[in-house]
């Protein structure tokens, strides 16, 4: 792997360290903004929503600018949404501003999902492919603690500690953005959007400097003739589609059906339930953190050593012990065990559906489908996760703990039966390979997936 592809694929995916950061940082707020513009209960879970909607938003249109205008401008444009959220956010003198804030950084959180791991995976060799795609799933994990460490800093420097809370995440957008001017246009885009074989032959040569220029011309008449052949001219939703479909929207449902995202919101809540209340905020922002971070790198380094579906093996089954005996730990008020499974859960969903699904998503459309596949499997996981985080206290307080872990665990049963009857793998094979198999699988060949 040369340092220049590295170096593109860690740019983009430093939109995923935004990501992360934007997320959790309003956690370190949240407090201080509802006394000061007196929140009532609803207006101020708007508000600290908001950015969550944002997202959602951002996920269903990612799709349009990332076709349209390009993975590279997209990514750029991202950088100056953050920005203006971050300087925005920080000088609100009204929580109607602060919403509309919030909102353009979440709406750069939904097009990130669709554009970054799209684009990496477009520029990445196929051996590679899986630990720089999954590199943004990292700087998502790496963003929410470097988030959580920058709070607890800026938090002693007076009354207007929540600005620069807020506010200090225009540095690393300021950065990002300028970093953007450094990257490439995607070749599979300039080919498949703009006909320009040129310009991606020039690109290709930049990512594989040890191919001859036989070998690059035959790699863009492969690209040319996946993303240029008649069956991919038709819509998005057809039946020729569907085994992408259903894999991009099962891997994000799934992923949030595991439970994590309502976990993750409401550790504090369930280490009360345990009896270890004292505890909750240094469990949740540095035990889980880094647990998050640890085990997502650990899911990096394998990714294209054992497969996307070993990890998802592997995720499945550390999900479904977690929970099972977290379950097991609620009904049967053996409350000293749920920590250890609270932990082990988060290194499964590292391990496994964590690390495996930007990649996954970004792998199986063929190039003139990939951004409206990702947008669909981005909107599917943010739908759901807001879905998820307004329904969980509620099931919380209509049933025992050890039925909503319960649930969750029979979720995970159900995965691990999709990965088994359904997933194929994608390891170290070519996009338009890939595109190839699912293309003949879904016209009756299902051996080519099984390879």
């Amino acid at each position: 792997m040369s340092q220049r592809l590295f170096f593109w694929s860690l740019t983009a995916a430093l939109a995923g360290f935004l990501f992360g950061f934007d997320t959790v940082v309003i956690s370190g707020a949240e407090k201080t903004i509802q006394s000061l513009w007196n929140l009532g209960d609803f207006q101020h879970g708007l508000a600290m929503s908001m950015a969550l909607w944002g997202t959602v938003a951002g996920s269903l249109c990612g799709s349009w600018p990332t076709d349209h205008f390009g993975r590279k401008t997209t990514l750029l444009w991202i950088g100056i949404l953050y920005f203006v959220s971050a300087v925005w956010s920080g000088l609100a003198t009204d929580v109607y501003s602060f919403m509309v804030a919030r909102f353009l950084g979440g709406l750069g959180v939904g097009i990130s999902t669709v554009a970054a791991p799209l684009y990496i995976s477009e520029i990445a060799p196929p051996e590679h492919r899986g630990r720089l795609a999954g590199m943004f799933q990292f700087n998502i994990v790496f963003g929410i603690l470097i988030a959580f460490v920058s709070n607890t800093l800026l938090g002693r420097i007076g009354e207007n500690a929540w600005r620069w809370m807020l506010g200090v995440e225009a540095v690393p957008a300021m950065i990002y953005s300028a970093l953007c001017f450094t990257l490439p246009r995607s070749p599979r885009w300039l080919i498949g959007q703009r006909s320009d074989r040129a310009g991606a032959t020039e690109v290709l040569r930049q990512i594989y400097p040890d191919h001859t220029e036989s070998e690059i011309e035959a790699l863009v008449d492969e690209i040319a003739g996946v993303s240029h052949e008649p069956s991919s001219t038709g819509g998005f939703w057809t039946w020729r589609l569907r085994v992408p479909i259903s894999l991009a929207f099962l891997v994000a449902f799934f992923n949030q059906l595991s439970g994590i995202n309502a976990i993750l919101y409401f550790a504090p809540r369930i280490f009360e339930l345990t009896g270890l209340g004292e505890q909750a905020a240094l469990l949740q922002s540095i035990g889980i953190g880094v647990t998050n971070l640890v085990f997502t790198f650990i899911g990096l380094w394998l990714i294209d050593r054992l497969g996307r579906k070993t990890l998802l093996y592997l995720g499945s089954l550390g999900y479904i012990a977690s929970l099972g005996l977290c379950a097991w730990a609620f009904f049967t008020e053996t409350y000293s065990i749920v920590p250890a499974c609270i932990f082990a859960f988060i290194a499964a969903h590292a391990l496994g559906q964590g690390t495996v699904i930007w990649v996954l998503i970004s792998e199986i459309f063929p190039n003139r489908h990939r951004a409206q596949g990702q947008s669909l499997g981005s909107f599917t996981h943010w739908i759901f996760a807001a879905l998820l985080t307004l329904f969980f206290p509620a099931m919380v307080s209509a049933f025992a703990p050890g039925y909503v872990f319960s649930f969750f665990c029979f979720m995970m049963v159900l995965q691990l039966i999709w990965v088994f009857t359904m997933v194929p793998e994608t390891k170290g094979r070519p996009l338009e390979e890939i595109e190839h198999a699912l293309g003949l699988e879904s016209s009756g060949d299902p051996e080519i997936l099984a390879r």
